[in-house]
């Protein structure tokens, strides 16, 4: 505990949805100032209830480590005599930093040997820092919306009431605006809201314990999952949840208390979605189903105070939930009084964007152009595709979506089934939506999945198109989530569809909606595609470089891309790849700018371009057949034999040549070299030692 930090920040009810993130940032944000201002510690722990966000550091040292600094002056020749005496330039830099030319050192560097000094600087009490840390860790956290409150210039997430702060268990002198740090905490709200003192991070948790708040997330969500889980179980069934809802519950209370209530069972006549989507999204409430995984008509509850009479509270969630299911029934009745195809029409009111018409000049744009997808890799599903594209967006006009925008989709897919749409265009309505998060479930169909890709591809190219595209982190149109779902539906199905087609099939589905060129739009979105790529590629552990490498030689394949990065990545373990390399990007550097290779063999001179050119047309049917058969694996094997032919040819040949002729023809022989290596990658990206 001596060496111990506790840092707790006392707040309103802070929502929800802001504090798994803000976990995360103050971790990111305090390791960050302590490694800046050179204080070691063991290990940070970060905890956050609705009512307060905690820092807990263990081992934090008691000072800063020490500083050497370092500051070059005049090389040595200019600083000293063939006599060895300081110069004036020695003299003055000497004066400059504050030190005695008898001081100053020989710094040996990559440029050679300076005069320099060395001053070494003592670290500072870290209790002397800690008031400066904190406010900048305080005031760094970022959040979603932030406000002002009362005369205080701070900004956060909700207005400050407490700050306590304790080093090695004594308070840290710190104010920040008109708030003061002290010793002090608060229990729970209702149940314990009088201060208590703390002396250190074992003693606050058991104190908040105590006081009805279990400050660390993951025990409070242990503990709502296991009484949950019992009390489904005591309803004869099991608990149906989320990893979304049991965060959410996890930080809305601060003591989770678990109550169970019951609806009547007439309301399961809705579509179970329906029902499910009601308990989660608008109440937060756990269903229950039995083993078959159908409905059971009771729910579990998450309450953040003990009621004094339980009964009470449980008849308050039922009627609200009652309230809430009746209406959804009442929406579900009126809304199967009109089968879904009469619900296209009136899409012609929706406006799906006021730069790009309604929605229903949407459902024919992507219906047109999922018609041509399924053409292209599934000719025999063409008509069920379109008649799914075309009924994908006609439950936007029911009353159902009108109040649970959630359902999107999943109502649509029940409408479908209840108007008589065969199950699989049905279930390609809801799919068409899919992913829906990032890392989401992905459409299982093929039906789903082209009408899927059509939409989302009208969506970027119609955003692009009217210059709408993403800006920073602002992305109002969640297009960088469709291009992602399009690039992983493309390559979990293994579709041969290149993002050149798709882009150019829905381009001229907009006709003359555009003031811009094509090729303007088409080169912004096929850039904002490789961004995604690259992101996805990295993150599946690739080397930056290796995916740079192959994107730069094109990705309108997607799956190929896939399969040229897995192989090149696999490659470079192979010895010849760093000097293979290293000569192909020398190869790179000396075509620069070099147009159209026109290659003539008799002007071949030397046996060493001989050589070269024989093993490259040896090598380059290989590697076509290679290529064809998706084995970039084996055509980079088959081009890695090109090494030393490579290298005789730079170590004997002057490839600028006096004679033009000669040149030219040289650089057309290194140029379709080039080319072939370019099928690949783009080995001018590659990090290499040479």
């Amino acid at each position: 505990m001596n060496n111990e930090l506790l840092f707790e920040i006392g707040t309103e009810e802070i929502p929800a949805v802001f504090l798994p993130k803000t976990i995360v940032d103050m971790e990111e944000i305090i390791q960050k100032l302590l490694v800046e201002k050179r204080i070691v510690f063991e290990g940070i722990k970060c905890l956050a209830t609705p009512r307060r966000l905690v820092l807990h550091i263990k081992d934090l040292a008691r000072k800063q480590d020490d500083q050497t600094l370092e500051k070059i002056g005049p090389a040595k020749k200019s600083a000293f005599d063939e006599n060895g005496k300081p110069t004036k330039a020695a003299l003055g830099f000497a004066r400059s930093v504050g030190i005695e030319t008898h001081e100053l050192e020989i710094i040996v560097t990559d440029k050679g040997e300076y005069a320099g000094a060395r001053k070494k600087i003592a670290g500072k009490p870290t209790e002397e820092l800690l008031p400066d840390i904190l406010k900048n860790f305080l005031m760094s956290i970022p959040f979603k919306k932030s406000m002002r409150w009362g005369s205080c210039d701070l900004r956060f997430a909700r207005p400050i009431h407490w700050l306590l702060a304790l080093y090695g268990g004594v308070i840290i002198p710190l104010q920040i605006d008109n708030i003061s740090n002290g010793n002090k905490s608060y229990g729970h709200r209702f149940l314990s809201p009088a201060p208590f003192s703390v002396s250190g991070f074992d003693d606050y948790l058991a104190k908040t314990k105590k006081n009805f708040v279990i400050a660390d997330p993951k025990e409070r969500e242990k503990i709502i999952l296991a009484e949950a889980q019992k009390a489904a179980k005591q309803a004869e069934g099991k608990l149906f949840y989320t990893a979304e809802l049991l965060e959410t519950v996890t930080f809305l209370v601060e003591y989770p208390v678990i109550i169970r209530g019951k609806f009547h069972d007439n309301f399961l006549k809705i579509p179970k979605d329906v029902i499910i989507t009601t308990m989660i999204s608008h109440q937060k409430y756990f269903p229950v189903v039995n083993n078959q995984g159908e409905l059971l008509p009771c729910f579990i509850a998450v309450s953040n105070t003990k009621p004094r009479d339980e009964n009470i509270v449980i008849q308050g969630n039922e009627r609200v939930l009652h309230a809430r299911l009746a209406d959804a029934q009442f929406f579900f009745e009126e809304d199967k009084k009109t089968p879904l195809e009469n619900r296209v029409e009136s899409l012609k009111k929706v406006v799906f964007h006021t730069l790009l018409g309604t929605s229903y000049e949407k459902v024919m744009r992507f219906r047109k152009l999922a018609a041509k997808i399924a053409q292209t890799i599934k000719p025999e599903a063409k008509s069920d595709v379109e008649r799914a594209a075309l009924l994908a967006k006609a439950d936007l006009e029911t009353l159902m979506v009108g109040e649970f925008s959630e359902l999107q989709g999943i109502i649509g897919r029940e409408y479908a089934l209840l108007s008589g749409e065969k199950p699989l265009i049905a279930n390609a309505i809801y799919e068409h939506y899919l992913p829906i998060v990032a890392g989401g479930e992905l459409p299982q169909s093929d039906e789903g999945a082209i009408v899927g890709i059509a939409d989302k591809m009208d969506s970027i190219v119609g955003f692009f198109g009217v210059g709408l595209a993403p800006t920073g982190t602002a992305d109002p149109y969640a297009l960088r989530r469709q291009a992602i779902g399009i690039i992983n539906i493309i390559l979990s199905k293994h579709y041969a569809l290149s993002l050149d087609y798709l882009f150019d099939e829905s381009f001229r589905l907009f006709k003359n909606a555009f003031q811009r060129p094509s090729t303007e739009i088409k080169q912004e979105v096929l850039r904002f595609f490789a961004g995604r790529l690259e992101n996805l590629f990295i993150s599946q552990g690739y080397d930056y470089d290796t995916v740079d490498a192959v994107l730069a030689a094109g990705f309108s394949d997607l799956v190929a891309c896939e399969k040229k990065i897995k192989a090149l990545h696999d490659f470079r373990k192979n010895p010849d790849f760093e000097p293979i390399s290293t000569a192909f990007k020398r190869v790179d550097n000396i075509l620069r700018g070099f147009g159209e290779p026109r290659l003539n063999t008799k002007l071949f001179l030397m046996d060493t371009e001989k050589n070269l050119f024989s093993a490259f047309k040896k090598v380059s049917g290989k590697v076509e057949t290679k290529i064809k058969g998706s084995d970039y694996f084996g055509a980079l094997t088959e081009l890695a034999t090109l090494r030393t032919p490579v290298d005789n040819f730079f170590d004997h040949v002057m490839v600028m040549d006096k004679d033009k002729e000669i040149q030219f023809n040289r650089l057309s022989l290194l140029k379709e070299i080039s080319a072939m290596f370019h099928k690949i990658a783009d080995f001018s990206k590659i990090v290499t030692a040479g």
